[in-house]
Formats: C-alpha cells, structure tokens, sequence
C-alpha cells in the first residue's frame, strides 16, 4: 500500500494519509457530544449519566445508529472505537 506524505498546516506535523487528522477523543467527551448533539432527536429515551462507564457510551450507540441520521452513525462508530480504546 503507498502511503502519501503529508504535513499538517495548522501544527507543522508530518504524518502519512492513513493517520487520523485529529486525535482520538475519549469516550466521555464523545458521550457528551451525543447527547448535546442528538439528545432530542435520537437519544430521547435516554438521559445522560455525569460519570458514564464505557458500557454506558455503548449503550446510546443503537439509538445513535437507529434513530439518528449519517452524523450520528459515525458518532456511534467513534463512541465504539473511543470505547474499545479505553478497555
């Protein structure tokens, strides 16, 4: 696979295209963003926990996924990713 190098205009970093433009935000802030986000259209069968468990973040991905739009189905996938991280 050829990886193109590239270098970031904000930060000056070098890195190759497969990395990821941002660092990876963690499960509890990704959480919060859900519900700031999606809470009324999505996730309004759930309320938001002060101090969610990675279990918790998982279990708003479903609605995120079923009832959200394309947004909110790549937030689910950061949530899960954000959450196997942490475990």
């Amino acid at each position: 696979m050829l990886q193109t190098e590239r270098v970031d205009k904000l930060s000056g970093k070098s890195g190759t295209m497969s990395d990821q433009t941002t660092e990876p935000a963690d499960f509890v802030s990704l959480y919060r963003r859900a519900f700031e986000e999606f809470g009324r259209s999505a996730l309004w069968s759930s309320r938001p926990l002060p101090d969610p468990t990675p279990a918790d973040a998982l279990a708003i991905t479903a609605s995120l996924r079923v009832e959200g739009d394309l947004k909110a189905r790549r937030l689910a996938e950061q949530i899960e990713r954000a959450c196997r991280a942490a475990i």
